[in-house]
């Protein structure tokens, strides 16, 4: 199966207290580049999330995305921390006994330190295993996302090679057409200079010419690469970067083409076939 480098997934989950939200995108890119916006809860998640990326995933700019968010409109009890606010009131006592002119801390102040309120939160445990159950899930929905992207991408260039072919089948028959014409331009040059008509000069420059204009190497290495394009798009995996190279492969042949022309209808052909090149290359930048 092809699979395109760009593709998004979302998932999110509900643990209570909180939802999780876990997000993956990805472009087009040379190499496999992983960046992650997790929330403090999740950071260190990333190191796992990041193995299982790179476990399924070969090239692609990919950006991972992770946070918690409050449970809207949810009613949470909260709860005090009796030992740490025993230790605070034995700090602040220790304080205010060797700094008499120290202000008591109030209320506000030891509700606002860290730890002394507790929700009915979700523990560092249960969120570790609920991400990375929830990014299982997530990972398999982005690659079918790529996968089906990727299908599209080939079916582009299944049509794309189908022109082409059409394209190099026109070619064939107008060779023995420019060479007839070459022919008659010389007999009829060579006329008006001698009196005398050489037909084994003629012969000779017609065989000169011929060969000059001869693309039969061309168009065999072209359809060599367009079966070559269509057996890389049946195997499937992580082709990206043999396509890219037989669109070089290909541009190569259709330049040497158009360097041979000697007529008008060619030349179209050859520009024609550059086109459609052009156009499969932009799509295989896509494919990973």
């Amino acid at each position: 199966m092809i699979h395109s480098m760009t593709g998004y997934a979302v998932a999110t989950r509900d643990l209570g207290s909180v939802v999780l939200s876990l997000e993956l995108k990805s472009v087009n890119s040379r190499f496999l580049d992983i960046g992650f916006r997790l929330g403090e809860d999740l950071r260190a998640l990333e190191m796992p999330l990041r193995e299982k990326i790179t476990e399924r995933i070969g090239r692609g700019k990919i950006e991972c995305r992770g946070y918690l968010q409050a449970q809207p409109g949810g009613n949470r009890e909260r709860t005090t921390h009796p030992a740490l606010i025993a230790e605070l009131g034995r700090l602040d006592a220790a304080v205010r006994a060797a700094l008499p002119q120290a202000s008591p801390l109030s209320v506000a102040e030891v509700l606002r330190w860290p730890g002394v309120l507790s929700e009915d939160a979700v523990t560092a445990e249960h969120l570790h295993a609920a991400a990375m159950d929830l990014f299982a899930g997530l990972l398999g929905e982005f690659l079918g996302s790529r996968a089906r992207e990727g299908e599209k991408l080939a079916a582009v260039l299944r049509e794309r090679v189908a022109l082409m072919r059409v394209q190099v089948a026109n070619v064939t028959p107008l060779l023995p057409v420019a060479v007839a014409a070459y022919r008659e331009r010389m007999a009829a040059k060579l006329r008006e200079a001698v009196a005398n008509l050489d037909e084994d000069r003629i012969r000779q420059e017609v065989g000169v010419f011929a060969a000059k204009i001869d693309v039969a190497e061309e168009i065999a290495r072209l359809v060599t690469h367009f079966d070559e394009v269509e057996r890389v798009l049946q195997k499937g995996g992580a082709v990206g970067k043999r396509l890219d190279f037989l669109m070089q492969e290909l541009n190569r042949e259709a330049n040497t083409l158009a360097s041979k022309s000697v007529s008008t209808e060619v030349t179209a052909i050859a520009l024609e076939l550059k086109l459609l090149i052009e156009q499969m290359r932009e799509q295989v930048q896509n494919i990973e």
